[in-house]
Order: structure tokens, then C-alpha cells, then sequence
């Protein structure tokens, strides 16, 4: 563990501990425990003892099934844990899957085969990764899916089952006691599509249903009318028997599921274009702000467009689900971090999903963590935010996942590297004077 730094730009919340482990795709903590998905092998996912959030111990790791696989993903409920199973570098991989057409239009263009290096300038890939490219082709991929663990004692995880699903793999999910909610790509469907598992025996999860939108089942005689995966599921959140899916450039979707067996469509919002951030995750939050019903909807900061907006935070008008309403935006200005401009990412990736009160705690990659107040939703106002010092080698925080304890405690997970705690300033919560 290194010393928490002590130039940090902050106001409201204040470094408890820091940890050096290896970047993170999600954290989240029950029970005095944080278990964090990591984003590349040979680190899988860690479970880091917080009951003493100044001394965070790392009690147990896990890794990846190969060094074709990432575990960035991770959720607990009770005693069980689940972990994602999804190809390493899959953009980079799913290239791969274009070379066949790119010699067809590069022969018919030059009347000849073309060079390696004109294939890879027609993929995007640099010549010198065309050989690692092939062999991915030629490997394929078999290991996507989930696996379920018991986590009674936290320090010693035990395997119960491994579930393989189909493509890629499975990315983000949510899962409760009875039911795994997953993200996955199957096979004929073009894109990630919701697959619900029964836990009932978490040693041999059951598949009892599956959700996707129109277009995206080909096998079943459908045509998608994008390209690619540009339309695909990245997790959707359960909140009583509705599931709020976050859909990438399809915007947002509500689907009723009481009956878990038959998940239909209510409505959907997709803002896409003009703005230019896909949809990364879409909650409903379990109580009214404002005397409002309010659901959030973040967009993740992929490849931004100079002059276009950055990543940013909807405020959602969530009483007639088959309508969801915008009622206000949250930003972050780049001059609300030094880092902006460093290098990688800076806007908006992703909230805790779960209500601390009116208070939203959002990772901005460049921009830290923000604490963004809610009680009006028609003017979101910031009352605090964090932003940890990049590590060695690193020239801005890429904070990735945030949760938050019931003792106020708030865990940071960096996309690159670095896990830290801090909490409020005050011995309650930030607040709004603050």
C-alpha cells in the first residue's frame, strides 16, 4: 500500500487509504468486504478486507479462466458472488472477424491481393499486430460466460458453477439472491442480449428467459438496422418487477418481468444521435427525490469528438416507464479537473447503483468521483468531489467504479490502476453548503 498523497484536489470528501493493485472494471462492497473485477490478465477479480477502511487488506484473489479472458465484472448477494467471463481485447479481436471482406474489397480495388499492411490500414490495426490478429481468428473463443461462487467465507471463495453463454461473453450484470440478470452475447443474435438464470441452485443456474430488441435476432429472420453491435445491451438494472436497461446506442429501454419467464418491452428513450455518448447504465431509483420518480441515466465517455459534449448524467422523469421524460442534466466543465487533457478519458462513466439519500456518487474518469446533489432534480447542483493522484507512469486518474458503504465510506476503483477510500469531510454525509 502506498501513502496517500497529499496534494489531492478535493472538496467535501477526504483520503482514508490507498491501495496498489491493478486496474478495475467494477467494485463492490458488502459486509466489510470490496470485491473488485479487474480489467486484464492475469488479474481476475480481488476481495479486499475494508472492515478497517484505513488498512484494506487484499484477502483472496481470483484469476481469469486464461490469459484470453478478462473478470471485470462483479456482484454479491448474500453468500453467492458472480463473476463475467468475456474475451480479452475483444474490439481488438473482433477486427479479426473482417479480414476475409477487407482482402475481397482490397483485391477487387487493387486487381490484385492485397499487402499485409494495406489489410491492416483497412482494419485499423497496425501491421505489426496483424500476426497476433490471425492467431486470435484462428483460435476463436469458447470461454465466455459467468461463474457462481460461494463467498460465506470471503477469504476463501469456492467455485459452485460455470455457465457459458455464447460470442464474447458476458459483460456487465446484476443479479440478486434468485436471479442473475446477464449481459451476454448468444448465439443468433447479433449484440449483447438479456438473459435471466435462475439461482435457485447456484451450482446449476437455469435459464428461464431472454430479452433483445427488434432486429437483433437474426437467426430468428431479423435484420438489425445498424451496424455491427452498435445496438446491444450493456446491463440493465432490476427494480421491482421492471428491468431499466442501458442499451449503447439504442438509448434506454424499460421491460416488464412479472412474469420473469416472458420479459416484455414498456417504452424506451434513445437520444442517439444528436449526442454522441452511448448509454451505459439506466437506473431507477427505489424512492421519490423532489416528490418526483426519478431515474438516472448515465452515458459513458468512449472516443470523444472534440467539440461535441463530453459523457454526462440524465435526470429522469420515471413515472410512466413506457415514457420516460428528461427533466435536467448534470456536466463536469473540463476546467473541474486538472487532468483534463492529460491523456485518456475525462468524461462520465458510471454512478453507484444505489440511492445514498439524494446524493449520486458518478466516476469521471479525468474528473475523479463527483457528489452530485438531486433533491431539486431540476437543477442537479455538485457538492463535492474527489480526484485521486494518478500513479507512476500515469499522467490522469481514470476513475472507473464507484460504491458506497452504509458507514458513509465511498470506494474508488481506477480503470488503469489504484483502488482508494475516502469519505465526507463531515462525520454524516457531504453536504449541500458544503
Amino acid at each position: 500500500m502506498t501513502a496517500v498523497p497529499k496534494t489531492e484536489t478535493a472538496r467535501g470528501l477526504r483520503p482514508v487509504a490507498r491501495l496498489d493493485i491493478m486496474g478495475g472494471g467494477q467494485v463492490v462492497v458488502q459486509d466489510g468486504y470490496a470485491f473488485v473485477g479487474h480489467m486484464s490478465p492475469p488479474e481476475g477479480t480481488s476481495i479486499i478486507d475494508v472492515r478497517d477502511p484505513w488498512n484494506p487488506v487484499v484477502v483472496a484473489r481470483i484469476p481469469p479462466p486464461s490469459r484470453f479472458s478478462h473478470t471485470h465484472k462483479v456482484r454479491v448477494a448474500g453468500h453467492l458472488m458472480i463473476t463475467n467471463v468475456e474475451r480479452h481485447r475483444r474490439h481488438f479481436y473482433r477486427k479479426g472477424e473482417g479480414l476475409p471482406a477487407a482482402g475481397e474489397v482490397l483485391s477487387a480495388r487493387f486487381g490484385r491481393p492485397p499487402t499485409e499492411a494495406e489489410l491492416a490500414a483497412e482494419i485499423g490495426v497496425a501491421e505489426a499486430d496483424m500476426a497476433d490478429l490471425r492467431e486470435g481468428a484462428a483460435r476463436g473463443y469458447d470461454e465466455g460466460g459467468f461463474r457462481v461462487w460461494n463467498i460465506a467465507d470471503p477469504a476463501n471463495p469456492r467455485l459452485l458453477s460455470t455457465v457459458r453463454t455464447g460470442g464474447i461473453g458476458v459483460h456487465r450484470f446484476d443479479m440478486d439472491r434468485d436471479f442473475a440478470y446477464i449481459s451476454t452475447e448468444m448465439e443468433g443474435y447479433v449484440g449483447n442480449i438479456l438473459v435471466t438464470y435462475d439461482l435457485a441452485d447456484p451450482a446449476a443456474p437455469r435459464e428461464v428467459s431472454r430479452w433483445w430488441m427488434p432486429g437483433q435476432h437474426v437467426a430468428g429472420g431479423e435484420t438489425p438496422s445498424w451496424k455491427g453491435q452498435r445496438h446491444r445491451l450493456h446491463h440493465a438494472l432490476r427494480q421491482g418487477d421492471r428491468m431499466w436497461a442501458a442499451c449503447w446506442y439504442a438509448g434506454a429501454y424499460v421491460i416488464d418481468i412479472s412474469d420473469i419467464t416472458r420479459p416484455t418491452t414498456i417504452g424506451s428513450f434513445n437520444y442517439h444521435p444528436p449526442f454522441p455518448e452511448p448509454t451505459h447504465t439506466l437506473m431507477r431509483l427505489p424512492e421519490p427525490v423532489g416528490g418526483r420518480e426519478i431515474a438516472l441515466i448515465v452515458d459513458e465517455e468512449h472516443d470523444h469528438v472534440p467539440g461535441q459534449p463530453h459523457g454526462f448524467i440524465w435526470i429522469m422523469d420515471a413515472s410512466d416507464p413506457a415514457n420516460l421524460t428528461p427533466i435536467s442534466t448534470f456536466h463536469v466543465s473540463e476546467r473541474g479537473s486538472p487532468y483534463a487533457g492529460a491523456g485518456g478519458r475525462f468524461g462520465a462513466h458510471q454512478f453507484q447503483e444505489k440511492q445514498v439519500g439524494s446524493l449520486v456518487y458518478a466516476t469521471w474518469f479525468a474528473g475523479g468521483v463527483r457528489v452530485i446533489d438531486i433533491a431539486d432534480p431540476e437543477h442537479p447542483v455538485e457538492v463535492g468531489f474527489y480526484l485521486p493522484e494518478p500513479y507512476p507512469g500515469h499522467v490522469a486518474p481514470q476513475s472507473n467504479d464507484v460504491d458506497v458503504d452504509e458507514r458513509g465510506f465511498v470506494y474508488i476503483l481506477d480503470r488503469d490502476r489504484g483502488f482508494e477510500i475516502v469519505t465526507a469531510t463531515t462525520p454524516a454525509a457531504v453536504e449541500r453548503d458544503v
